[in-house]
């Protein structure tokens, strides 16, 4: 299938890399230079990527972005070809979504919001989780794409359902880590390590999958990004006007969203979201290694 695949960050560049593996043509387009992806043709602007594709498929940072890569200038939306699909792997406002598939719609294309969730190394070995709003007659058409980028997909409803469906996990992963955090802030304090500390989490009701992913990262106080702070706070604000719209209160996740504020003010941005621990630690007297 011929494949315009745009934004190479820490996700994409993976994905872009799998799409050649599964037999895919595939032209590339990022905002900055950045390494090429092997087997991959670049295009010097997302119109030109786009030209003769049979699939776009997006992941950049925020709704901004999107909007200005499918729509600004010199953007896909001036060689989308009749019949085409537009995948959005991007995290971005499920109201904005709704608006951006309209658009696409009225030039003859079609949009598909296709969020994965799975982080760095999970995109880097093809095992990517996609959650999927959109025609049912798309998703089909790009399923050979989602098997050489991921393992699972889950079509949620119909347009800006995938999206809305993203934001709901990224609220529980946010949370679930920050408690994961706290606690062993709070075990440090009194004197229970995290080395003795995880054995018994893993043992019991209180083990989850985000909790397994990240332990071995924060045992070492690594937190090169898998997923940075800034982006999970991108998405927490994301949650927040949903919620806002839709008349929900969430006052768990702003007191979370406080804290990522915070961090992301001590210049912890560019790190992945664990560095929030970084806060944590430094507030209760902590030496951080």
């Amino acid at each position: 299938m011929k494949v315009a695949f745009l934004g190479l960050g820490i996700m994409g560049r993976a994905m872009a890399g799998n799409l050649v593996k599964g037999g895919h043509e595939v032209t590339v387009w990022n905002r900055g230079a950045g390494a090429p992806v092997e087997g991959t043709q670049r295009a010097g602007n997302p119109e030109d990527a786009a030209r003769g594709a049979e699939v776009v498929w997006l992941c950049v940072s925020d709704t901004a972005a999107v909007e200005h890569v499918v729509f600004g200038l010199r953007g896909v939306a001036g060689a989308l070809a009749p019949g085409a699909v537009l995948a959005d792997s991007s995290t971005i406002s499920p109201a904005a979504t709704v608006k951006f598939a309209e658009r696409v719609r009225a030039l003859g294309a079609d949009w598909v919001d296709a969020p994965m969730t799975g982080s760095k190394i999970a995109a880097q070995n093809a095992t990517l989780i996609f959650i999927l709003g959109g025609h049912e007659a798309s998703i089909e058409k790009i399923q050979p794409l989602l098997a050489a980028m991921g393992t699972q997909f889950f079509r949620m409803g119909d347009t800006g359902k995938g999206q809305s469906a993203k934001l709901v996990m990224n609220l529980q992963i946010a949370m679930i880590y920050e408690g994961f955090a706290e606690a062993i802030t709070l075990g440090a304090k009194l004197g229970v390590s995290l080395d003795s500390l995880l054995p018994l989490i893993q043992a019991s009701m209180v083990r989850s999958g985000v909790i397994d992913y990240k332990a071995p990262f924060v045992q070492k106080h690594d937190f090169t990004p898998n997923f940075p702070l800034r982006l999970m706070l991108k998405d927490l604000k994301l949650i927040l006007a949903a919620a806002k719209e839709t008349r929900v209160k969430l006052p768990g996740l702003k007191a979370v969203e406080e804290i990522y504020d915070l961090a992301s003010e001590e210049g912890h941005g560019d790190l992945d979201y664990a560095a929030t621990l970084l806060l944590l630690e430094k507030w209760a007297g902590l030496k951080t290694q």
